[in-house]
């Protein structure tokens, strides 16, 4: 495999790819090897990204913890993120998020915060973020060819008994124009959004479904499965009637390859104590 195929198959996008080749800061054995010579197993490869200029989001730091991390490298950061914060700040200056309380962490090992992806205020879960730039254009890369796959664990509501063993929800989704917060089914202008669900469980009227996504849309789980006739418990947005403390909708597994390997990892969140009782 040559320089530049090892590159690509690590995702590696192609500007940070131009500055190693234009500033002969990648090395192999210790030399600068040009993109079209190859390499071979066991070889070292050492990449200097100094010259790489990345925005980077200040945040204000927020000395709180109320995540806690779930695994942990030179790269990156993976994290379960509580119900009831927000994922990042609106707007500069504002603190009070995840994103406040990352970046405090990572500052005591002089690192900044990079996020990868977002997941809604009310819902709980792993999250992963970055601690290098390098590794941003990398993940989001697995993100937008789908070699990144995020589970959800969500109770709905399924008086009738209605919920297929499994499915797929496909409906485009668009803002409400009548309320800003929330999404709709849009046929005009919506954006494409694809939902896999399995059932895993009943009791009572409820069902504790395991969800995939296709696509990412802002509440895409929670639109698509109240569009379906079956919203989750203790949302209130799609189901104002419930009167469940919280909403039951969980990021309960990530998968990702590590970056510059073949490592697939996979991280786990455990269940709030609050879904036990639906699922025992």
């Amino acid at each position: 495999m040559s320089v530049r195929g090892l590159l690509n198959h690590w995702l590696v996008p192609q500007k940070m790819q131009h500055f190693l080749r234009i500033n002969q800061d990648i090395l192999v054995n210790g030399h600068y090897l040009a993109f079209n010579r190859h390499v071979e197993a066991g070889d070292q490869i050492t990449m200097n990204f100094s010259e790489v200029s990345v925005k980077v989001q200040d945040y204000e730091l927020d000395e709180r913890q109320s995540f806690s991390v779930l695994y942990e490298d030179d790269d990156l950061l993976v994290v379960n993120k509580p119900a009831g914060i927000k994922t990042h700040p609106n707007g500069p200056g504002e603190n009070f998020t995840l994103m406040n309380q990352v970046a405090a962490y990572l500052a005591k090992q002089d690192k900044k915060a990079y996020m990868v992806h977002r997941i809604d205020q009310a819902t709980s879960g792993v999250l992963l973020i970055g601690k290098t730039p390098i590794v941003i254009g990398i993940l989001n890369r697995q993100l937008s060819q789908k070699t990144m796959s995020r589970q959800y664990i969500a109770i709905a509501n399924d008086p009738e008994q209605t919920l297929l063993e499994h499915a797929t929800i496909n409906l485009p989704i668009g803002v409400d124009p009548d309320n800003k917060r929330k999404r709709t089914i849009d046929y005009i202008t919506g954006l494409s959004a694809v939902t896999h669900y399995q059932l895993l469980h009943r009791k009572g009227p409820a069902a504790t479904l395991a969800v995939n996504l296709e696509t990412g849309r802002t509440h895409q789980i929670r639109l698509h499965l109240a569009a379906d006739g079956h919203p989750i418990l203790g949302d209130p947005l799609y189901f104002p009637t419930d009167s469940t403390e919280r909403l039951l909708l969980h990021g309960q597994t990530l998968r990702y390859t590590e970056p510059f390997t073949d490592e697939q990892r996979t991280v786990t969140a455990p269940i709030p104590d609050i879904f036990n009782q639906y699922v025992d």
